[in-house]
C-alpha cells in the first residue's frame, strides 16, 4: 500500500513535469487547483508577474464540506465568476498533478459553463 507521503511526492513529480510545459500569462492566466482531503482550492495566477489575480476554495465560501464534487462545482463557478469580473475570460488549466477525474473534472466543467474557456 501506497502511503499519503508517496502519494503526495509522486503527485508533486507529476505537477513539476506539467508546469515545465505550461505557464499563466497576462493575457491568459493559470487555473490551478489544489484539493486536499476535506477541502478544494482555485487560484488565477500570472506566472509573468508572480502574482495571483482571484481566488476562492471551500474555506473561503464556508461551505460545510469541500471534500466532495458538490462543493467542487461551487468553487468552479466563484472562480470564474470572479476572474470574469477581472476581465479575464480564457485561462490555461493546472490540473496540479491530480487526475482529470472526480472533483477536478467538477471543478474544471463548472467554470465552463460559468464562462471561462480552456
Amino acid at each position: 500500500m501506497i502511503t499519503q507521503n508517496k502519494r503526495n511526492a509522486i503527485r508533486q513529480r507529476i505537477h513539476a513535469r506539467i508546469r515545465v510545459k505550461l505557464s499563466g500569462t497576462e493575457e491568459r492566466p493559470r487555473l490551478n487547483v489544489y484539493r486536499s482531503l476535506n477541502h478544494i482550492y482555485a487560484q488565477v495566477i500570472d506566472d509573468h508577474k508572480g502574482e495571483t489575480i482571484v481566488s476562492a476554495s471551500s474555506l473561503g465560501l464556508k461551505l460545510k464540506t469541500g471534500g466532495n464534487v458538490a462543493s467542487a462545482k461551487e468553487i468552479g463557478k466563484a472562480i470564474a465568476e470572479r476572474a470574469v469580473a477581472k476581465g479575464i475570460k480564457r485561462v490555461v488549466f493546472d490540473r496540479g498533478g491530480y487526475l482529470y477525474h472526480g472533483r477536478v473534472k467538477a471543478l474544471a466543467d463548472a467554470a465552463r459553463e460559468a464562462g471561462l474557456e480552456f
